[in-house]
């Protein structure tokens, strides 16, 4: 049902030369017109008083490298979420998986010198286990000795290895809360000069935070899609945010969602009113078609791989038909697909 044809040269291994000059295609629901826009465009959509919400979280280097006891077995471990800083425990994936058990110990190097260690304490899922590092310094010497170590956690599409640019363009300009272990993508394409336009213009922006898990890029694997488990993701909404986005419902202003991340988060925290409660919490909400949308009514969102949550939560948002029609589009003009790919306006 969500399978499409995506030719492999489509999915873009580098961002845009430019934020803000990333390819856009507007889809309107009420007439079903597509048009063909720089990302730049936006700003002719939308008027004084409307309301963008914005993802503000911050894509932490969460890709390290290491080396296992006796053996020196190169291992990859990507830190997941911090479980208790005091003891300076995590949830991490390793890979290769198999190779690592209780009570390894694995040792992380830069520049040929130990840095760090870390012991397995637990076995969580085939792939998963909990890590303890041991180190005897401050936390924050800690936390940086991670930074250090760690490497932008591109997707595994990018076959290359980062560059330089990625540590900026892997990450909007407006994050801020530490968090994430993957990009809220459709924020990237979003430039200061961009922003500075629209505010001049009279558009408010509404921040709110998801820190993206894994969960995002894990694909659907059952036919019945209301037996699929996402992974919970940690949200906050800020209570100034919560009355921009309430006094924009009531006045019937255009209410964007920046991404499937700001979408799913909104969508968790609705109030018997259908308007938007502020607070903390974890959601696993998982959309996809027929949904009823209760904030936003306009969705800013990338170009997502065949049977991919995000695109079952484009489809739900856009209606079905018109969404695989406007994906067809998209590969025939061959826009750029995923993480630094190209953008879907959905009025």
């Amino acid at each position: 049902m969500f399978k499409f044809n995506l030719p492999k040269d489509l999915l873009a291994e580098y961002p845009a030369k430019e934020r803000d000059e990333s390819r856009l295609m507007v889809v309107h629901r009420n007439t079903g017109k597509i048009e063909h826009k720089m990302f730049k465009d936006i700003l002719n959509y939308f008027d004084e008083g409307d309301v963008f919400i914005l993802n503000d979280t911050k894509v932490f280097p969460a890709r390290l490298y290491g080396n296992k006891e006796k053996t020196g077995a190169k291992i990859e471990v990507f830190l997941l979420r911090e479980i208790n800083a005091e003891m300076k425990i995590w949830d991490v994936l390793v890979d290769p998986a198999r190779k690592i058990r209780i009570g390894n110990k694995i040792y992380f190097y830069k520049d040929n010198r130990e840095e760090l260690v870390a012991e397995v304490i637990d076995n969580t899922t085939s792939r998963g286990r909990t890590l303890r590092f041991l180190y005897e310094g401050p936390y924050e010497a800690f936390r940086k000795k991670l930074y250090d170590l760690g490497e932008v956690p591109l997707p595994k599409y990018i076959k290359r290895k980062p560059e330089p640019l990625d540590s900026e363009r892997y990450q909007t300009v407006y994050a801020k809360n530490e968090g994430a272990v993957a990009a809220p993508t459709a924020g990237l394409h979003f430039s200061r000069e961009l922003l500075k336009r629209m505010e001049i213009k009279g558009i408010q922006f509404a921040p709110i935070t998801l820190h993206v898990g894994l969960g995002t890029f894990r694909p659907v694997e059952v036919e019945d899609l209301s037996k699929h488990k996402m992974e919970s993701e940690e949200y906050i909404i800020p209570a100034q945010s919560a009355k921009i986005i309430n006094e924009a419902i009531d006045k019937k202003k255009r209410i964007v969602a920046v991404g499937t991340s700001v979408t799913r988060t909104v969508e968790s925290s609705v109030s018997t009113t259908g308007h938007l409660n502020p607070g903390m919490g974890w959601t696993n909400k998982f959309i996809f078609p027929p949904y009823h949308f209760n904030i936003p009514n306009a969705l800013v969102t990338n170009f997502h791989t065949p049977e991919s949550t995000p695109l079952m939560l484009t489809a739900a948002f856009g209606g079905y038909e018109l969404i695989m029609q406007a994906y067809k589009e998209a590969v025939k003009e061959k826009y750029r697909f995923f993480t630094y790919g190209d953008a879907m306006l959905i009025l």
